[in-house]
């Protein structure tokens, strides 16, 4: 089970009482310490919101509160993140990592897709060197700018720094010390270009945001997610994963492969259900309004974005789900 961190990372989780003056002093200090080995762009960043770390072995450490779930891997000289929050949390996140790892390079950084929740440390990181690993399809994605019509939101494109430097389309390995580290594309499911990255000595696997804990998954058909592939990738998830892996969803507490086979079976129902009812010429406001959810609103809360959203990108994928043209 994860215990909270007590020692080397265990600084990271902050105690809720009031600091007191040695406090204060000791978290500037170091904090400037820390700084003073980040580039220019991570330097400027503040952000006073508290980061929480759990360790899951000696190896591998969770630091939430960074706007999405950061995966911290340690190796004898260096060290491995799998996403690097918000771009506003970049300084604090990157000053602890470096504080509390004795001063580790970060060689690699995953990027589990191209959301702002889990690239904002890109450009600092990228900017020191580090090698940005994701799907092609994530690069492109930031390297353009984007409009996302269902978030009514504008997305710039990332400068050449915040890009990554190493993509790929199938699968792929690497090793960190004794670390394996896999990794490999989950297709058409949150996004097109979602991975997995997963640890089988320690049984860690990262999910990013194909996984979802306490809201309905996203499906962002405007960068090629639909449910149909949100089912499939759920399914990999699962066939990679056992009873005893930890599995670390874009956000939220660590889950089990329970947890994975629960969504799964919520999405292939829903995936039966709502193409059942656009063949009989439903709308959104049809199936909210005929509980088209109502057995998974209780674990999964409202299905008012999730609904809209699934609806449109069911409708670019209709040869595959049949006979509704």
């Amino acid at each position: 089970m994860p215990v909270p961190l007590d020692d080397g990372f265990g600084a990271l989780s902050q105690s809720r009482r009031a600091p007191s003056r040695r406090d204060f002093l000791q978290t500037v200090l170091g904090g400037v310490a820390a700084a003073a080995a980040l580039p220019p762009v991570a330097r400027a960043q503040t952000h006073h919101a508290p980061l929480n770390a759990t360790t899951l072995n000696d190896t591998v450490h969770v630091i939430d509160g960074a706007g999405g779930n950061v995966v911290v891997v340690i190796g004898p000289d260096a060290l491995v993140m799998i996403n690097g929050g918000r771009q506003e949390t970049s300084a604090e996140l990157l000053n602890m990592v470096a504080q509390h790892s004795g001063g580790k390079k970060v060689s690699t950084l995953f990027n589990t897709d191209w959301h702002p929740e889990h690239t904002g440390s890109n450009e600092a990181l990228g900017m020191a060197g580090t090698e940005i690993l994701a799907h092609e399809n994530t690069r492109q994605y930031l390297a353009n700018d984007l409009f996302v019509d269902w978030q009514k939101r504008f997305y710039k494109a990332q400068p050449a720094a915040a890009r990554p430097t190493k993509t790929f389309y199938t699968t792929g390995a690497m090793t960190l010390g004794r670390e394996r580290i896999e990794y490999g594309h989950l297709g058409q499911a949150h996004t097109d270009g979602d991975i997995y990255v997963f640890m089988p000595g320690s049984n860690v696997l990262v999910a990013g945001d194909v996984l979802a804990v306490g809201k309905y998954p996203i499906a962002d058909y405007n960068t090629g997610g639909w449910l149909g592939g949100m089912v499939t990738a759920t399914k990999t998830l699962i066939d990679l994963s056992n009873a005893d892996t930890r599995i670390v969803p874009g956000m939220g507490p660590v889950q089990t492969r329970a947890d994975l086979q629960a969504q799964y079976d919520m999405l292939n129902t829903l995936r039966d259900r709502l193409a059942k009812m656009m063949r009989q010429g439903m709308g959104t406001s049809d199936m909210l309004a005929a509980g088209a959810t109502k057995e998974f609103d209780e674990k999964w809360g409202s299905p008012k974005e999730f609904l809209p959203v699934t609806y449109r990108g069911m409708w670019l994928h209709v040869r595959e789900l049949g006979g509704i043209v």
